[in-house]
């Protein structure tokens, strides 16, 4: 059966008891803007990754179909994002994203921003001015072995994050942060075993004795060695260009927020932060203007309760086919036919292949309810056609999302 095309601006999760969030599509300072409505103040962290000037374009890898997803061979190429600011358009642009971030910071709150050796200088500026010189808590070093060599200079394996508070009131929790050693203390320092068993170094400096136990958790220092960069061929790669590991941002989580509390991306990309907000049982907010981050934010938000919110655009012609079949408390949905064609891609061998992930539920007054959903996985590529989903009060609908982050809703008949 042919469906009807609806319009919705919103699709929101069902609440499963956990932390709360919300994914905007948009431009970012558009969005902060709307956010001081209902978030001025409220925000515990901000972290961001946003463009460097560097010139380039920014693709990300898309699986299409079955194979692809088993197999990865053959995908397609979308540019994610284009960086290419002159410097005073970069300025006034993070200017603008800066102040607002100050305004959306409670009294306790900090800000991290992800920059290179392009943008790292005039953003300090840029932050002395709107945070306070003496706010600035650390430029952190992010060391990385990847990528090639120079031979014309040093070969550039480091990023610098800039760590700012809003105010001494800050609530900075470094025991979230502390680790194993790798290694004991050993210059200089005799050892020993206490009675328990526990292996300790000791040195006399100044008439004091020090001890220092091997197996005392450390907190780390402002160089951060021990987060590896993510390899090519890392299963937590998303296809997004720029991705940073989620190792980096849950140690940034864990020692500005805590459990409750507010996080806010406002260059969400590869929706990183926001699934490691999720983890630790933080409420996150990620904006990103670029439909792509929608799929991959479906995937690494399940078990959520989130919306994602963005502007009805899209005008292109599609075909979605579907039957309904009633059984004891459930509707069992048969998504049988669904084409669209895709400015600048090839026509796909099966249309179906355009298919990314899909989902059915109930419109309410608050927007499009899922109930039940799929998306394609390196587990499970082939496209499952059928889904089962209690009976609900509320109008029934589909969405289907395709492979560039697109979603179009239609009506299902009970």
């Amino acid at each position: 059966m042919a469906l009807e095309r609806i319009q919705v601006t919103a699709e929101r999760h069902p609440a499963h008891g956990g932390p709360r969030g919300v994914f905007l599509l948009g431009d970012a300072v558009e969005r902060m803007e709307g956010l001081l409505k209902t978030h001025e103040g409220e925000i515990k962290l901000i972290y961001m990754d946003p463009p460097f000037m560097t010139g380039d374009r920014f693709y990300m890898r898309v699986r299409v179909g079955e194979q692809e997803w088993r197999r990865g061979k053959g995908s397609f190429s979308l540019e994610s994002f284009a960086d290419r600011y002159d410097r005073g358009e970069y300025l006034a642009m993070m200017r603008r994203v800066l102040e607002l971030s100050r305004r959306l910071l409670s009294d306790e709150g900090m800000i991290f921003v992800h920059l290179d050796y392009r943008a790292h200088p005039h953003v300090r500026l840029l932050m002395d001015e709107i945070f306070g010189e003496d706010n600035l808590l650390n430029e952190i070093i992010w060391v990385y072995q990847s990528g090639g060599r120079s031979i014309h200079h040093f070969s550039r394996k480091h990023d610098v994050i800039l760590f700012y508070r809003k105010s001494e009131r800050y609530d900075f929790n470094i025991e979230a942060v502390k680790a194993p050693r790798d290694k004991p203390r050993t210059s200089h320092m005799r050892r020993h075993v206490d009675p328990d068993g526990r292996v300790y170094r000791s040195i006399r400096s100044g008439g004091r004795v020090y001890t220092y136990y091997d197996d005392d958790p450390i907190a780390p220092t402002d160089v951060w060695q021990d987060l590896p960069h993510l390899q090519q061929k890392d299963p937590e790669r998303t296809g997004f260009d720029v991705q940073k590991p989620l190792a980096l941002l849950d140690r940034i989580v864990k020692c500005a927020s805590r459990p409750g509390d507010w996080v806010l991306d406002p260059f969400a990309g590869s929706a990183t932060t926001l699934e490691a907000a999720r983890l630790n049982g933080r409420n996150f907010i990620g904006i990103d203007r670029n439909p792509l981050t929608l799929n991959i934010a479906r995937r690494r938000l399940a078990g959520a309760d989130y919306s994602l919110l963005f502007d009805a655009e899209d005008k292109t012609d599609s075909v979605c086919a579907a039957t309904v079949h009633a059984g004891v408390g459930f509707y069992h949905v048969l998504l049988e036919n669904f084409s669209v064609e895709i400015p600048g891609l090839p026509e796909l061998s099966d249309p179906m292949d355009a298919v990314d992930n899909w989902s059915v539920g109930y419109m309410r007054d608050d927007g499009y309810r899922v109930m039940a959903e799929f998306a394609r996985s390196k587990r499970e590529g082939a496209l499952k056609r059928e889904l089962a989903v209690p009976a609900y009060a509320g109008e029934l609908a589909l969405c289907v999302s395709d492979i560039t982050g697109i979603s179009r809703y239609f009506a299902l008949p009970r």
